[in-house]
């Protein structure tokens, strides 16, 4: 069964190349604001649990405040490690104003 579409922000709450943590039923996710396309993935780094939404964003590509690991927005996969493992990735939607997501 697919999960449904949630509400996590207003799309005013995020400025272009900027990212924000969001909770999404009990999950914190990582929501980027890349030119006006928003991006999802899950916001603890699989290294040591780094929050990413505090980290350096460049392009399609964050990377985590702690070590340094980096992970493709649109993917959720590893640029760079030391984390090895890929991040889950949400799927968002845009209503009006609403940024709504849902697992991939």
């Amino acid at each position: 069964m697919t999960e449904e579409f949630m509400r996590v922000a207003a799309t005013s709450e995020i400025q272009a190349d900027k990212m924000k943590m969001v909770h999404y039923k009990g999950q914190v996710i990582c929501l980027a604001n890349i030119m006006g396309k928003y991006y999802a993935i899950r916001n603890t780094c699989t290294h040591m649990g780094g929050p990413l939404a505090q980290g350096k964003l460049e392009g399609h590509v964050v990377e985590c405040p702690w070590h340094g690991s980096r992970f493709d927005l649109t993917t959720g996969e590893v640029k760079k490690g030391p984390a090895q493992t890929p991040e889950p990735v949400f799927e968002v939607k845009i209503e009006g104003t609403s940024i709504l997501i849902r697992p991939k």
